[in-house]
């Protein structure tokens, strides 16, 4: 990561058969304290969250009336939606952006100083990648199988990345960091 624009970090959750989507149906126990504690010095390294419109959906009503130092962080921060059917937030500190989101990206990517945050791997999350503007890349992998749901491989662009770091949990939760190659 490096040069004189901030990062784009992307975390997702992921099961250990590749399942991304509706985490909160099969990660239990494995979003723990130390889960929580290392989102939120992330968070608090980064000044804003994109995302696209069913992330919006999910985030918005669950996580607009914060309790703890984790929601609280991302209640204040500022939240970019990137959306051609939305057309206002109503979440605290909320922009709409109804355009192509690898040039307002690539906009937003040279204001601030500190990281971007996506969270999940949808549509809006591998278009960057695509683009060569994800800087770092986290798959979160529970040691759970989630047997059915969204997967996290699907058909796209080939890109190559590098593995920058690979950390382990007391709970058997392993991380997997890459940046672009």
């Amino acid at each position: 990561m490096g040069g004189d624009m901030r990062n784009l970090i992307v975390s997702s959750l992921v099961s250990l058969d590749g399942i991304h989507g509706d985490p909160q149906s099969w990660i239990g126990d494995y979003f723990d304290q130390q889960a929580a504690e290392e989102s939120l010095a992330v968070l608090l390294d980064s000044d804003a969250m994109l995302m696209g419109r069913n992330t919006y959906d999910y985030f918005a009503p669950r996580w607009s009336s914060p309790s703890g130092p984790y929601l609280e962080r991302i209640c204040e921060m500022r939240k970019y939606v990137f959306s051609s059917t939305l057309t206002a937030a109503d979440w605290n500190n909320t922009t709409v952006i109804p355009g192509d989101p690898v040039a307002a990206v690539r906009e937003l990517k040279q204001q601030g100083d500190r990281h971007l945050v996506i969270y999940g791997y949808g549509q809006l999350a591998r278009t960057l990648l695509e683009h060569g503007l994800v800087d770092k890349l986290n798959f979160v992998i529970n040691p759970v199988m989630a047997g059915s749901g969204t997967t996290l491989f699907r058909p796209g662009k080939r890109t190559n990345l590098r593995l920058v770091a690979a950390t382990e949990r007391r709970n058997g939760v392993v991380t997997l960091s890459y940046a672009k190659a």
